[in-house]
C-alpha cells in the first residue's frame, strides 16, 4: 500500500453553501480551516476515507464524487475510525485532535437511495475533530496518526 494522504481539500462558505476545492488551506489552532464556516466549534474540520466513500458509490450504484460527502478533507490510506479516542492526526506537519465520528443525514439518503444506512457503521461517514497547529496543508501531503496525547492542551475526553 502507498503512503496515505490528503487527496482533497474543500471549505464550505456558508452552511449548506456549496463545497470549494482548494489545493492548499490554512489550519488555525482552535479555529479550523481559514474560509471555512465551521470555526470555533467541535466540529471545525470534517474528513471522510476515500476509498470508503467509493465503496459506497461502488455498492449502491452511484456515481457521487467524495466531495459530495460535505466533509472538508478526503483523505486516502488511512482509518479514522481509530481515532475514537480522541487521537491526534498528522496531515503534512499540522495536527488535528480527532473528536468523533461524522454521524451520516438525510442529505446523504437524498443523494443516494441507501447510502445514509450503509454509511453508519464503522465510521463510514467519516470523522470530525478541531485544529491543533497553525499551518498550511496541501493536497498530496501525508497522512498519519500521531501518540494519544501530545501535550497539545486540547483534551482527549472532550468527545463525550
Amino acid at each position: 500500500m502507498s503512503q496515505p494522504e490528503l487527496r482533497a481539500i474543500y471549505l464550505k462558505r456558508t452552511h449548506r453553501g456549496p463545497m470549494d476545492a482548494v489545493p492548499r488551506a490554512s489550519m488555525r489552532a482552535q479555529a479550523g480551516l481559514e474560509g471555512n464556516v465551521e470555526q470555533r466549534s467541535r466540529r471545525q474540520i470534517t474528513l471522510v476515507e476515500e476509498e470508503r466513500w467509493e465503496h459506497f458509490m461502488r455498492t449502491l450504484g452511484g456515481q457521487h464524487p467524495a466531495s459530495a460527502r460535505r466533509a472538508n478533507l478526503v483523505v486516502r490510506g488511512i482509518d479514522l475510525s481509530a481515532g475514537h479516542d480522541g487521537r491526534l492526526l498528522r496531515i503534512g506537519a499540522y495536527r488535528i485532535r480527532i473528536l468523533g465520528e461524522t454521524k451520516p443525514c438525510e442529505r446523504m439518503e437524498a443523494l443516494l437511495p441507501g447510502l445514509e444506512q450503509a454509511m453508519y457503521p464503522r465510521w463510514g461517514g467519516g470523522a470530525f475533530g478541531v485544529a491543533v497547529d497553525d499551518g498550511d496543508i496541501r493536497v498530496g501531503d501525508p497522512v498519519a496518526w500521531d501518540g494519544p496525547d501530545a501535550g497539545d492542551g486540547i483534551p482527549a475526553d472532550t468527545m463525550r
